[in-house]
């Protein structure tokens, strides 16, 4: 029996990140906020600026951050990798980090966004309406998107913590228009 790299997009996602907090835990403290943080605030002229807008997700504050976020990224990934493709899976991730790093940067200019939530929440939301007919909403879709989505703006309006409800919410709307406008790939059964 061998171990198989079922999900590269995933499982690359997994270990970059990894590595980066690593190194911005111990040999590189700086390097989450040179490179994987959404700039605050934001300098058009900068090109490390507009990088920063596709790699925040991934800079982590810590292991917490990185288990909580990856729990989900593990768990999901490889099914939205099997439905979309990988490659399909890794535009959607790229277009979730940027859409979230620049409504980031636009609404909250001193605002430093970092982390893969934003991800975790477009591929909740994703999973939910990934095996939809033409015509139909599916109630596990409207259902998750009460729980985490509910949730989030009520966190977003309750509590002034250092969590970006608005990134979950907006990685989570990502996916849902993904899931609506891209069918997945049939799977054949054997």
């Amino acid at each position: 029996m061998k171990i198989s790299y079922n999900a590269p997009t995933t499982l690359s996602l997994t270990l970059v990140t990894a590595v980066v907090l690593a190194l911005s835990s111990t040999l590189l403290p700086g390097l989450t906020q040179l490179w994987f943080s959404t700039p605050a605030p934001f300098h058009p002229s900068q090109i490390q600026d507009w990088i920063k807008l596709f790699t925040h997700p991934i800079g982590h504050s810590g292991l917490d951050h990185f288990v909580s976020n990856f729990g989900f990224i593990l768990l999901l990934g490889p099914i939205l990798e099997l439905s979309y493709g990988s490659v399909t899976l890794l535009i959607m991730m790229l277009v979730t980090a940027v859409v979230t790093g620049a409504l980031n940067v636009l609404l909250f200019p001193s605002t430093v966004l970092l982390g893969a939530s934003g991800i975790v929440f477009m591929m909740i939301l994703l999973a939910s309406i990934t095996n939809f007919e033409k015509g139909q909403i599916p109630l596990t879709f409207i259902l998750v998107l009460v729980l985490f989505l509910g949730k989030e703006l009520w966190n977003g309006i309750a509590n002034r913590d250092q969590i970006s409800q608005f990134a979950h919410i907006i990685g989570g709307l990502v996916g849902s228009f993904f899931g609506f406008l891209r069918p997945h790939r049939q799977v054949s059964a054997t």
